[in-house]
């Protein structure tokens, strides 16, 4: 990590020895590269939308088998198994061929009178079906969700019967309280994981990052400027900023907790 950083500060292309540049990377990054802001804007939009669509889907899977006895262990493994592939080359490829004009997809739409063309090559579509790859893999988290609503004492429903609450009370006032730990800890590492968001990019990109960028997320471009230009220097800038700024949401995320997040025994 450190070598990175002084390189960071170089322009090197592996083949030559590192020429000290100074802030040089760092100021054309911001300034003189409108293919690094547009891939930072695309991640910060997965990042926004995805991160709390699939806690959201997780969070209310897991509640559904909480309340579920009759064949929960299968409806269980069944959506914790994409959590386990999604990341896969071989999902992405099929995600691809899903979603390409004239796919199952398409086809499926198009029986209801609703014709895109395709969502991998629509520049309005792609961000899209990239953020669906996303959720589609809520499994983990989902048994994360279950484990932590395990946790949650009976007792504490039952006193709120008594009380006359409704479900969304109940689920306001115990179940988001008495979760709070468990969401933090998966939002923090859905968050982190979201902006490091790169194989499915690049199998269903064909490792351009189209059409017209929209998939050219912030790994994607810094591994091309790596490893496709050479421009070894100016990626490790990239894995810098990255770092930085990946660093400062987490922080963001500690701190916010201590007005959202009740642990046990804490008499805040």
């Amino acid at each position: 990590m450190l070598y990175t950083l002084y390189l960071s500060f170089t322009s090197y292309d592996i083949f030559s020895p590192p020429t000290w540049t100074g802030f040089d990377n760092y100021i054309r990054l911001f300034t003189k590269d409108p293919n690094f802001i547009q891939s930072a804007q695309v991640t910060l939009i997965y990042v926004l939308v995805g991160t709390p669509l699939k806690l959201g889907v997780a969070l209310g899977a897991a509640m559904l088998l909480n309340y579920r006895d009759t064949a929960a262990s299968f409806f269980r493994s069944a959506f914790y198994v994409p959590s386990l592939i999604g990341a896969s080359v071989s999902v992405a490829i099929v995600w691809r061929a899903m979603f390409v004009s004239d796919g199952p997809v398409d086809s499926a739409l198009s029986f209801f009178g609703i014709n895109l063309g395709g969502w991998v090559g629509n520049i309005n579509l792609v961000v899209p079906m990239m953020i669906l790859l996303a959720v589609w893999g809520f499994g983990g988290t989902m048994i994360i969700f279950l484990a932590g609503l395990k946790g949650i004492p009976a007792e504490l429903y039952e006193a709120a019967d008594v009380d006359g609450a409704g479900p969304f009370r109940k689920f306001r006032n115990i179940t988001i309280p008495m979760l709070s730990p468990v969401i933090f800890f998966n939002l923090l590492l859905e968050t982190i994981g979201a902006f490091q968001v790169f194989g499915s990019a690049y199998i269903i990109s064909n490792g351009t990052g189209g059409p017209a960028g929209m998939t050219n997320f912030y790994t994607l471009y810094l591994y091309k400027r790596a490893f496709t230009d050479g421009q070894m220097g100016y990626a490790s800038a990239m894995a810098w900023v990255l770092l930085i700024v990946v660093a400062i949401v987490a922080v963001f995320i500690f701190r916010s907790s201590q007005s959202w997040v009740h642990y046990a025994g804490d008499e805040k």
